[in-house]
């Protein structure tokens, strides 16, 4: 898989060595030649001096051969804009966009280019009330502009589905379980998965069936 990472900040770096060490094709996109981490980036990792918010600089990169562009700086505009040049103007599939101030996250969606956003304090946020709630459906990631949503809840001993297999309970068809942790075990979700008090169900929904499926783990 060829990445491309717009942001050689500590951020952009960890990301790209991380990929590189899995042996993915990537090229840090950086207009600072003498930005510091230079120093660490990995063997292999292609460093290319130029504007990603430029679509020349973007185009001499050939964005185009990317599968999976990430928008990794430290600016929220920036990202913004490398997300909807790469989307449009050189339909990269798939576009990952950091935010760094939570109250711009509504921006980072399909109209922007963003498939994926990453909104740290949102996502500790989230953990920390994922890690202390039980009975409760707690969002943890959204994905194409939140029409995709990965969900969690922690089964209470009175959740309705308890002693009830996955077949049995008529999930929506645009939600799916995709995992049941269970005393520190995963377990794959099969038709014949039955739940029990204190699993950690994690669900795919849609912003149609979100609701659905609350009612059927938590109930009303």
């Amino acid at each position: 898989m060829r990445v491309a990472i717009a942001g050689a900040g500590n951020v952009g770096v960890f990301i790209a060595n991380d990929l590189a060490a899995s042996g993915h094709e990537v090229q840090l996109i950086e207009q600072n030649p003498d930005i510091p981490p230079r120093t660490s980036v990995a063997p292999g990792v292609e460093w290319v001096v130029a504007d990603a918010c430029e679509v020349n600089s973007l185009r001499a990169a050939e964005l185009d051969r990317c599968d999976v562009v990430v928008a990794a700086t430290g600016d929220d505009e920036d990202n913004l804009v490398v997300s909807l040049l790469a989307k449009q103007e050189f339909g990269v599939p798939r576009v990952v966009a950091r935010v760094n101030h939570p109250e711009n996250e509504w921006l980072f969606n399909e109209n922007w280019g963003v498939d994926v956003s990453v909104s740290t304090p949102h996502l500790i946020s989230a953990l920390v009330e994922e890690a202390v709630s039980v009975g409760h459906l707690v969002r943890l990631l959204q994905f194409e502009g939140g029409n995709v949503r990965l969900v969690e809840v922690t089964l209470a001993d009175d959740s309705p589905v308890i002693d009830k297999t996955i077949s049995e309970l008529g999930f929506p068809r645009d939600a799916s379980v995709v995992a049941v942790l269970r005393r520190e075990h995963v377990e794959m979700p099969r038709g014949d998965t039955r739940f029990e008090p204190g699993d950690e169900v994690l669900a795919m929904v849609t912003p149609d069936s979100e609701d659905a499926v609350r009612r059927l783990l938590v109930g009303d």
